[in-house]
């Protein structure tokens, strides 16, 4: 408890900070990120993703997972995003690119085969390759040291902190 205090205390300043959008920076680009089986009692892990309307942030979430899926949940709020987007400025937009930094993900979600090694996943858990095919969603790979979602899902020395709460726009006000 007295962490979570000393950590409200600090970043009592802090908001996020929003550019003027304009139809060149109407790209919703999501990083989503997951701590792999983070929680040592149950095996589960947290899931966090960031969105961001060209650099601006626009909406995050950590949660822990209650079943080992890809990213499903950030590929749902990315499309509704999307589409929210394309209702409010009335133009068509680009579909939803989502940065993941788990090469074994992304190949599942974009391989229409099912493997020997994952057959045990259900099908309504493959959401995200169905979003693919659809072309509601590109899937790309970033690198780990690139992953804006690491914020939400792993514990961060002070500086990397600082460093991720600076590129999602989160400054002193």
């Amino acid at each position: 408890m007295k962490q979570i205090l000393r950590y409200l205390a600090g970043t009592v300043g802090y908001g996020c900070v929003y550019k003027k959008l304009n139809t060149s920076n109407t790209v919703l680009t999501g990083y989503s990120d997951s701590d792999l089986t983070g929680d040592i009692d149950d095996r589960k892990s947290t899931s966090g993703s960031v969105f961001l309307l060209g650099s601006s942030l626009v909406t995050w979430t950590s949660q822990k997972q209650r079943v080992v899926a890809l990213s499903s949940c950030a590929a749902c709020q990315g499309i509704w995003l999307n589409r929210l987007l394309g209702e409010l400025l009335g133009i068509q937009t680009p579909r939803v690119r989502l940065l993941v930094d788990n090469k074994s993900a992304i190949a599942l979600s974009k391989n229409p085969v099912h493997h020997d090694r994952s057959k045990h996943i259900d099908t309504r858990f493959h959401f995200i390759r169905d979003c693919v095919e659809k072309g509601e969603v590109e899937i790309d790979h970033v690198r780990t040291t690139d992953e804006l979602a690491n914020i939400l899902t792993k514990a961060l020395g002070r500086m990397r902190f600082a460093e991720l709460r600076q590129q999602l726009g989160v400054t002193k006000v």
